[in-house]
């Protein structure tokens, strides 16, 4: 739950539980729809598959559940049905809603099992959200050699390969997104595609892009949330807190603006409304990334008995998820890391890796075996995290304590720097711990010790 990650910097795209997840949440964040829209055809184009008449219709889950009692043999019912329990864990913070999903998806591909793209769509969403990437891409490979015409299967599939550490494969299936539908769906991805790369400003455009192109308040607020995240993680907290806003009064309420609107006024110096926000955003939907963050933001503010509430409460979501089939990667393992057990950090993270090959499992990884005082290692995963170029202050941050207790302090001041300037408020935990080491540097001067790796 992925994330996302509970340190205040832009959220992987790893999560389809939570909105601040972009990449595998944006098939179904949003107001970006339930199921898979038929891209405009070009003429010469082969037919394919029509949109389900019924997911096109009606998306409210009381309705498509009379639906399929009325027709349970409706593949196309069946599909849709799946597709909103899917959305309904991501709005509710419910994984229950996962099994039931895969079992209605099933029962869809058992009664259409050749064309049936709503289905195998739904499918890759929900291996997605359950941070079974490699399924996911098997299935998303099948829901385009079914419908290659249609967008947002390009996007299940763009998701899928950069959870997989596939990123020029990713980026040729965001194109073809573009290509086939501009519009927020595709632009967003594209945002998300240029930050990996480092290129925040290309990310600001085509996030504004999306903006643009917004159809309805959820649309707009799903864009406003993820620019007041690029002008957080590039240390504009006031732009931050202008971005959310603009998004609440389109969808007041939001918890994922609620959250983001709480991380800059947090970075403003304003804790207590801060607070406010999140305990708000926790109330509405109790996702375990909101859940640290609160827990953290509450330990800096000296409130540690609130703190480790928020903590135990998170621990049992975990618990949760793990029991509806979501495997626990990087978010979990840095919480151990930080806050529980860092030998089970290292286990969480090691299967995190072999799951899900992405920049935030290299990190959290790194981290892990940092805390497990296995620097050597650390520092190699630490450079893999950062290997796309991604301005992300708490990879950076990772990465520099690590070098630091290499010995490298040249190295370790420099990294310190690089993440403070990148957002001097990247996480109200290490944040203050990045400010300390590096004070520490400065009074002790380079010392001892040669340089590990640039």
């Amino acid at each position: 739950m992925s994330g996302p990650r509970p340190h205040w910097s832009r959220r992987h795209l790893a999560t389809l539980v939570a909105v601040p997840a972009l990449g595998v949440s944006l098939f179904l964040a949003g107001g970006l729809g339930l199921v898979p829209e038929e891209a405009a055809r070009p003429a010469h184009a082969p037919a394919g598959p029509p949109v389900p008449r019924t997911a096109a219709r009606a998306t409210d889950l009381a309705t498509l559940q009379a639906r399929v009692r009325d027709t349970p043999r409706d593949p196309e019912a069946l599909g849709a049905l799946g597709l909103a329990y899917v959305q309904k864990a991501r709005t509710s913070g419910d994984p229950s809603y996962y099994p039931k999903a895969e079992a209605v998806l099933r029962r869809s591909l058992a009664a259409e099992k050749t064309d049936n793209f709503t289905a195998m769509g739904g499918m890759a969403a929900l291996e997605a959200a359950r941070h079974r990437f490699a399924d996911g891409l098997g299935w998303a490979r099948r829901a385009v050699a079914a419908n290659p015409w249609n967008a947002t299967l390009y996007g299940t599939l763009a998701d899928a390969y950069t959870q997989l550490g596939r990123y020029a494969e990713a980026s040729d299936a965001v194109q073809r997104m573009v290509d086939l539908k501009p519009g927020t769906p595709s632009f967003s991805r594209a945002s998300y595609a240029a930050e990996l790369r480092g290129d925040t400003a290309a990310a600001r455009g085509a996030m504004r892009r999306a903006l643009d192109a917004a159809n309805g308040p959820d649309d707009t607020s799903f864009a406003r949330y993820y620019l007041s995240e690029l002008a957080f993680g590039s240390g504009d907290a006031e732009t931050a807190l202008s971005e959310a806003e603009a998004g609440l009064r389109a969808t007041p309420g939001a918890p994922s603006l609620l959250q983001a609107r709480a991380r800059a006024r947090a970075a403003l110096g304003r804790g207590q409304a801060a607070t406010e926000d999140l305990s708000k955003a926790v109330q509405a939907l109790p996702l375990p990334e909101y859940l640290v963050q609160l827990g953290e933001l509450y330990d800096s503010l000296g409130q540690h008995r609130e703190a480790e509430r928020q903590f135990a409460v998170f621990r049992a979501e975990q618990r949760l998820f793990a029991a509806n089939g979501v495997a626990l990667d990087s978010d979990a393992a840095l919480f151990e890391a930080d806050h529980g057990d860092p030998r089970r950090a290292l286990t969480l993270a090691r299967a995190g890796l072999r799951g899900r090959p992405f920049l935030d499992s290299h990190d959290a990884l790194a981290w892990a075996l940092h805390k497990n005082g296995r620097d050597r290692e650390a520092f190699t995963e630490a450079h893999r995290a950062l290997a796309l170029g991604t301005r992300n202050a708490l990879f950076t941050y990772h990465r520099a304590m690590i070098l630091k207790s290499l010995g490298d302090k040249a190295a370790a001041r420099t990294g310190l720097r690089t993440a403070l300037a990148t957002n001097p408020h990247f996480s109200p935990l290490h944040a203050p711990l990045a400010r300390a080491a590096l004070k520490e540097l400065d009074q002790r001067g380079d010392g001892a010790g040669g340089p590990v790796g640039a």
